[in-house]
């Protein structure tokens, strides 16, 4: 706890952290906390799991004040980084009580616009936070922090004008802090235009290196399930993640996974906001009922996941950065790690794009004598009473609308 105390965090703040058997800073909490005291605004370099939460709590939390107005707005990506973030603050404030509200979409709108009337820090989705402005249902004149939690993946989805927006209903005198996997262009420009003087910190990534394990297996594609079974089976892992690029994949490997008698769950995109909360309650479950989490990147970055022991890649991303952050969710706090990729004729274009701009060290392993299991895939989901009724034809550009015809 010295190392904490150094770092000048409030007394009430170091009580929460030690009740949560935290013994030393990370990286990222070294580096930028003692800036984040002083007020500084900060664009912080730092992958999901380093620790960044406590680093804009601490200050947050020593800044504000029970029942003042709203005085700090966290964005984020998704819903269940929201639910995540605001957890995390309010152990962290345990002893020095605030008003945390999340807000995002998916749920009924009239709590959240209860709760804002008492809110001290408001944890948010941008897509959300829009619309409680647009409502005049939350009042931002009293912010005196902002924090664009994830910023990388914000922009990737799509909310690069909302940000802005929201940056706009901010007070100008205020400090902003902005933490992201990678820096790209967009991220750059919204630090210069939003930001005063901006402090740019870079840490390592959480995933200890020496601890993680990179292989490989050049595989059949009508192979892959067979080999990933043969591996779950093989390998008893404790606690696994299989990532597939698409929804339609991640179902086809869930289910039969289930079939062969290996407890799995599925998460992708589809999923409602209670179906993913419920799936992450079980997959997280101490009675580990659960074996194998099956995802898209949806499950990459932005969850509250430990111990995973095992990361497959089931398909092989298409994108660098979401290898970098699949293989971020094992051989952390210094325990070992393994991720394994299943590469397919499909799968080699990825790889070896991933392997020029990274250099990746990995470890191709032969595929042993193994049968082939049977399949079933994945069905389509029957149509709907109305969709069977109607065929939608194009919109009518001079009326406005659009014309149905009985099939």
């Amino acid at each position: 706890m010295e190392k904490f105390k150094k770092l000048g965090i409030s007394e009430f703040v170091l009580k929460s952290i030690k009740e949560q058997k935290f013994t030393e800073p990370t990286e990222i909490q070294e580096k930028s906390i003692p800036l984040v005291l002083e007020g500084k605004d900060v664009m912080a370099e730092s992958a999901t799991g380093s620790g960044k939460t406590l680093v804009f709590a601490a200050g947050i939390i020593q800044s504000s004040e029970r029942g003042k107005g709203i005085q700090a707005l966290i964005l984020t990506p998704t819903r269940e980084l929201a639910e995540q973030v605001a957890k995390s603050f309010e152990l962290f404030s345990k002893y020095s009580p605030l008003s945390i509200v999340a807000v995002y979409g998916g749920l009924s709108i009239g709590p959240q616009i209860r709760a804002l009337k008492t809110a001290d820090v408001v944890v948010g989705t941008p897509g959300r936070i829009l619309d409680h402005l647009n409502r005049n249902t939350l009042e931002l004149s009293s912010i005196n922090t902002v924090v664009l939690d994830e910023a990388d993946r914000m922009l990737d989805m799509g909310f690069a004008a909302d940000v802005e927006k929201i940056l706009n209903e901010c007070p100008v005198e205020r400090q902003t802090m902005l933490f992201s996997a990678t820096f790209s262009k967009d991220m750059i420009r919204i630090g210069k235009k939003h930001m005063d003087s901006p402090v740019r910190i870079s840490a390592e990534p959480h995933v200890d290196p020496k601890k993680l394990t990179q292989v490989c297996y050049d595989v059949r594609g009508n192979m892959k399930f067979s080999l990933l079974v043969h591996l779950l089976k093989e390998e008893k892992s404790h606690r696994v993640m299989v990532f597939c690029n698409t929804q339609r994949n991640t179902d086809f490997v869930a289910n039969n996974l289930k079939s062969v008698g290996i407890n799995a769950l599925p998460m992708h995109g589809g999923f409602s906001q209670n179906q993913r909360g419920k799936t992450m309650v079980q997959f997280n479950s101490k009675a580990q009922k659960s074996y194998a989490l099956v995802c898209t990147d949806v499950a990459s970055r932005g969850l509250d996941i430990k111990g995973v022991s095992h990361i497959y890649n089931f398909d092989f991303p298409r994108e660098i950065d979401n290898y970098v952050h699949r293989i971020g969710r094992t051989a952390r706090a210094g325990k070992e790690g393994m991720a394994v990729s299943l590469i397919a004729e499909n799968d080699a274009d990825n790889l070896k794009a991933t392997i020029k701009k990274t250099k990746l060290k990995l470890t191709w392993k032969k595929v042993p004598e193994i049968e082939r299991l049977r399949v079933k895939k994945v069905e389509q989901a029957p149509p709907t009473r109305y969709s069977r009724k109607f065929n939608f034809k194009q919109k009518n550009h001079k009326t406005g609308f659009r014309k149905y015809s009985r099939r």
